[in-house]
């Protein structure tokens, strides 16, 4: 029996997935994609998990979306894949009312996008929890924009991330030109996109891609420790503070302060805000329940 494409594993609070295509540097396949969407708005609901990790196994994170590799259930899954390989055409299953095998519909493209890559990166965003990326290795594509979404980015030594979209002569999917120009402002998100040069570790957390590098052999302990930070603190909390910050990004001021004060309306509700407000008043470490 196949080992399973995504390992998923919760402990102590804490939610663990790791893609597991190595042979293929952990690039997706439509099946995976889905899958990994489900666990991750599973995590979101479950009022016993408290932080995500998303990491990969072998040399890879995420190469983007396998081309090659993708499932006879639907299309292709996105237009970008590993360094190396070329897109394919986005073909519809024949018997179809209309059409014939392999052939290409205005709008297929677009759909294709809404449905996979972009869903899959909305699902990361829209995480109730906090997202640790711990970023094994190389993050190419769409893979890279998987670790840009995430909340908090640790990346080993020897990781790497890849706009390889212009070297297929592409534009960039997977909410690329939504994020990057967030996280290190237009000119440098055009150098990346334009260029497609690979990204060291070091040179990443220059940019502000990256919280913190990481030499290879502490990444696991690194992000089990921030993931157990994490799910040790207020949960609700930390829930729409993530809000808030990605929102603010496209709100006015007004919005964003009548946000800021519904937010703060709401997690006055929880037990985690009132047991911080009596631990300060007792001047003791607050004990938060997620709750």
């Amino acid at each position: 029996m196949p080992a399973p494409s995504i390992l998923s594993t919760t402990d102590d609070h804490v939610t663990r997935l790791t893609l597991n295509r190595p042979e293929a540097l952990n690039a997706l396949v439509p099946d995976q994609r889905d899958r990994l969407i489900t666990l991750l708005a599973e995590a979101s609901a479950d009022p016993e998990v408290r932080a995500v990790v998303l990491t990969g196994t072998g040399r890879g994170f995420c190469a983007g979306a396998d081309l090659r590799g993708g499932s006879a259930a639907g299309p292709r899954d996105g237009t970008t894949g590993e360094p190396g390989r070329t897109a394919g055409e986005p073909g519809r299953a024949a018997g179809e009312p209309g059409r014939t095998a392999g052939e290409r519909i205005a709008g297929d493209v677009a759909r294709t996008l809404r449905v996979g890559a972009q869903r899959l990166i909305a699902a990361v965003l829209d995480c109730e929890k906090p997202v640790v990326a711990a970023v094994n290795g190389t993050a190419a594509g769409l893979g890279a924009h998987l670790a840009f979404a995430c909340d908090l980015v640790l990346a080993a030594e020897s990781a790497r991330f890849i706009e390889v979209f212009v070297r297929r002569g592409l534009v960039p999917d997977g909410g690329g030109a939504y994020l990057l120009p967030r996280l290190v402002g237009p000119q440098r998100a055009k150098e990346l996109m334009f260029f497609g040069d690979a990204l060291g570790a070091a040179d990443a957390e220059r940019l502000g891609l990256v919280n913190r590098v990481v030499p290879d052999g502490d990444l696991d302990k690194t992000a089990r420790e921030w993931a157990a930070r994490l799910a040790a603190g207020p949960t609700r909390a930390l829930a729409l503070t993530k809000q808030l910050v990605n929102a603010s990004l496209d709100a006015d001021r007004t919005t964003a302060f009548a946000a800021e004060a519904a937010a703060q309306e709401i997690n006055m509700t929880t037990a985690d805000a009132q047991e911080g407000v009596r631990s300060f008043t007792e001047r003791r470490a607050a004990a938060f329940t997620g709750r």
